[in-house]
């Protein structure tokens, strides 16, 4: 954490841009290793949504290039060294750092309403708990739909989880630290005892544990606000890590990585085309305000509301971010179909020529030919 006192960091909106593609190292110097780059990454979110690719298959391959493989992916997750961790895939060794929090769950006093409703819900079902818990230690790694719903009262809601007793129950225990994903086999989760997939690495102290994961976050972020949060990481923001900055053009304070701050004219650009799921976007305030990129998913609008198309890519050029590629990969058809190419500003032509090799790289990458419509 920076000692108090320590000078305000000035940035121009350039500079600030640099750090941030450099931090999720989207530069030319590229990463090589898979497990080093989640690691540093921090995570990687488990989406399953194939338009083009899994997220965090398009994640690493527009950080690797073309020699990464989902294979590496897989097994990763199949030796243990990575795990998945609610919904995101996490080095191994990292559930150290979720450990205390899981002793406390679902929180530190005083605890919220919604907190005291879950805590009342899972212990008024401890019997369904004791029941799956039994199972899953007789028969090891298990679908949720094959395991006993004995819960008494049922989980109610507005959204799609209503009366999905099990699910929900398995997603607290998950946060608890007694149940964990053992394996996916499609769309579906396996559960298995906490005990026989995580580590048993020792716990790190509350306190120091978030310490950490602040400085990780700004290791992945480069520059955040120090309340920046990501849906799954609400209690993990960058708080006091790294040193503050203001940057030019744009209101209040920043955090940004110290060890992000060397040789920023040496920054080396290259073409990435992103998951809309991507970090580097995820956060839309700190898109907007750092990278003055316009741009949402639009997966979830009508058809008839989409701007940029259902699973529109980010185009990142450099340190900006210029437009987006409307792609869907036809497997049976073994094409990459670029339906647009959305070009926000002027492109020039080398801009242009960069962007297609991108898409071709891309559909090489696949094992697809490309389709421009």
């Amino acid at each position: 954490m920076a000692a108090p006192g320590t000078p305000m960091i000035e940035l121009s909106r350039r500079d600030a841009r640099r750090i941030a593609v450099r931090a999720q190292l989207l530069t030319a110097d590229r990463p090589s290793d898979v497990l080093a780059t989640i690691r540093h990454l921090g995570f990687l979110q488990v989406d399953l949504t194939r338009v083009v690719a899994e997220h965090a298959d398009l994640a690493l391959w527009t950080r690797l290039g073309a020699h990464y493989e989902p294979e590496d992916l897989e097994d990763l997750v199949g030796d243990g060294a990575v795990v998945e961790l609610r919904a995101m895939l996490r080095p191994s060794e990292d559930i150290a750092l979720f450990a205390a929090d899981m002793a406390l769950w679902p929180g530190e006093p005083p605890l919220k309403e919604w907190q005291e409703d879950l805590r009342d819900w899972v212990a008024a079902n401890d019997g369904c708990r004791q029941d799956i818990l039994a199972f899953l230690r007789a028969e090891g790694p298990t679908a949720a739909r094959d395991l006993p719903d004995t819960c008494e009262v049922p989980w109610r809601s507005t959204g799609w989880t209503n009366n999905k007793n099990v699910m929900k129950l398995l997603e607290c225990l998950e946060s608890r630290g007694e149940v964990a994903v053992a394996s996916r086999e499609g769309r579906e989760r396996r559960w298995d005892l906490a005990s026989r997939v995580h580590p048993g690495d020792a716990v790190v102290p509350v306190e120091e544990a978030h310490h950490e994961l602040a400085r990780r976050r700004l290791r992945a972020h480069g520059i955040a606000r120090p309340r920046q949060l990501e849906d799954w990481e609400e209690r993990y923001d960058v708080r006091g890590a790294g040193l503050g900055a203001r940057v030019e053009g744009v209101r209040g304070v920043w955090r940004v990585d110290p060890d992000r701050l060397d040789d920023l004219d040496g920054f080396e650009p290259r073409t990435a085309i992103l998951s809309p799921l991507d970090r580097l976007v995820f956060e839309r305030k700190r898109m907007e305000e750092l990278l003055e990129f316009d741009y949402q998913l639009e997966m979830y609008k009508p058809a008839a509301k989409r701007q940029w198309g259902y699973w529109a890519m980010p185009v990142l050029d450099g340190d900006e971010l210029v437009g987006k590629v409307d792609a869907t990969a036809d497997r049976e058809g073994g094409v990459l179909v670029v339906d647009a190419i959305h070009e926000d500003g002027d492109w020039s032509a080398a801009r242009r020529e960069r962007v297609d090799a991108e898409v071709d790289a891309l559909a090489g990458w696949l094992g697809l030919a490309v389709v421009r419509t």
